[in-house]
């Protein structure tokens, strides 16, 4: 869709309102009469922890990627059409996002700004907290919209993270992301947000659900069978919660080094008997596990596997920071070299895949060269006259598998010099805290392909 200067400008204005409180949940005429014309085999998506839309893209698909990014032989029915001999589009899925949440403004504000291109009402996106939602619910109001197929959400990982300070259950930050005094971690800080997720899967009652994490949850004493546990109580105990997986994206052509633990959830009523019967063994039939199988060959072997996706094939589409106009690559952290015993001081491999694009920003960003003083060994590009800096927030974005049509750092129209709807510093944040789109949407194809093996009179 092309999108005209008028229409960018009022895309900006409304990014850039205060959003105060929740929107109660009241269908506008112009949305209502756009779910109305879909096509009935239409899949309602209820996006919960959103960020800037990661897996909301994924989910949806009708995004470009690199061409090499995507297994021809393996999963043909992803492509939509090859663009040029770099990028191809891919096809779109069934499912469409019909709400959205995320407290972060900057998050909310580069989603605004990229699904409002797409069509997207604003009024989809909500900025109040998961657990402020499910309280209004309960006193009366409207909150979420019926006839909910699936929810994801990506619950805050701060607190299982490797990278992070590892207080799992036991947060100190509430649900708003503010730190608290109080002795003992409650459900409403930010380690125990998933059990507010459950709340909401109760409410909409969703056919399926899906709830993604850092790998180091797994490895937290037994997380992974607590959360697995109460997800599985949700509803009176209606979802059948299957073991959860690891999915390390770059088998699935994302050019980073990222695992994710995958928790799905499946509606015992919903599900037809053969499914059920399928789905409740101990060990799953490749014919009916949710869990997408690998296209590429990073930890995982096949004969018919890609190889995996090299840093080159995407910083050779890239012109320098200063010769462009693209403010996502324009712009970089200046933070300096900190000496290769502190975190985010390493150069990237140019014949490798990307670091883990994590949600911290300045000192915490990786190089993408380093002076031949500390260390550099991308020489060709020193001799050349390129200077040491660190990846721009475009160069994560593009590890990360956001098309280049989506814009991460956002000048604010008519502010003050130097103002952002979303600037640089938070621009890395969004970036990193997002799901990686092609990992989502191989989620997506496979839930596309079993969907009518598990339901009842399901096209």
């Amino acid at each position: 869709m092309k999108i005209t200067y008028s229409q960018k400008e009022n895309i900006e204005s409304i990014a850039s309102e205060h959003q105060f409180g929740l929107r109660f949940y009241e269908t506008p005429k112009n949305e209502l009469a756009y779910i109305q014309d879909i096509n009935n085999s239409t899949l309602n998506v209820l996006s919960l922890f959103s960020g800037c839309g990661g897996m909301d893209l994924g989910f949806e698909g009708d995004f470009t990627v690199l061409a090499s990014s995507i297994n021809e032989k393996l999963t043909p029915h992803f492509i939509d059409y090859k663009i040029d001999e770099k990028f191809i589009k891919l096809t779109k899925t069934r499912f469409r996002t019909v709400f959205a949440n995320d407290i972060f403004s900057d998050a909310r504000n580069a989603w605004i700004n990229y699904f409002s291109k797409k069509g997207y009402n604003h009024d989809i996106f909500h900025s109040d907290s998961i657990v402020d939602l499910v309280k209004m619910h309960k006193g009366g109001i409207k909150v979420f919209p019926d006839n909910i197929d699936l929810v994801t959400g990506g619950f805050p990982c701060q607190d299982f993270s490797i990278a992070g300070k590892r207080n799992g259950f036991e947060s100190h930050k509430n649900h708003k992301g503010q730190l608290v005094s109080m002795t003992d971690a409650t459900t409403e800080t930010r380690g125990q947000l998933y059990m507010w997720m459950k709340e909401v899967i109760e409410i909409t009652k969703p056919k399926i659900f899906i709830a993604e994490n850092v790998k180091g949850l797994v490895n937290l004493k037994n997380v992974k069978d607590i959360i697995q546990h109460d997800f599985s109580s949700a509803g009176e105990n209606g979802y059948l919660v299957l073991e959860p997986r690891v999915l390390h994206a770059a088998n699935y052509g994302v050019p980073q080094s990222r695992e994710r633990v995958i928790f799905i959830g499946i509606k015992k009523s919903a599900l037809n008997k053969d499914a059920l019967k399928e789905l409740e063994k101990e060990i799953i039939s490749d014919k009916y596990s949710p869990y997408p199988q690998p296209t590429h060959s990073f930890t995982a072997q096949g004969p018919e596997l890609k190889g995996y996706v090299k840093l080159s094939e995407i910083f050779n589409l890239l012109s320098e920071p200063e010769n462009t106009d693209d403010l996502s690559q324009k712009f970089y952290s200046k933070a300096k070299y900190m000496g290769a015993h502190c975190q985010g001081q390493t150069e990237i491999k140019l014949n490798g895949i990307g670091p883990t694009i994590r949600s911290e920003h300045h000192g915490n960003i990786e190089f993408r060269r380093l002076s031949k003083e500390n260390g550099g060994k991308l020489i060709d590009e020193l001799n050349a006259g390129l200077s040491e800096r660190r990846l721009t927030p475009r160069e994560c974005a593009l590890i990360q598998t956001f098309p280049m049509d989506y814009d991460f750092v956002i000048e604010k129209k008519g502010g003050r010099r130097g103002s952002y709807l979303v600037s640089p510093s938070q621009a890395y944040k969004v970036i990193g805290n997002a799901v990686p789109p092609l990992l989502a949407f191989n989620l997506a194809k496979r839930l596309e392909t079993v969907w009518s093996l598990y339901f009842k009179n399901e096209l």
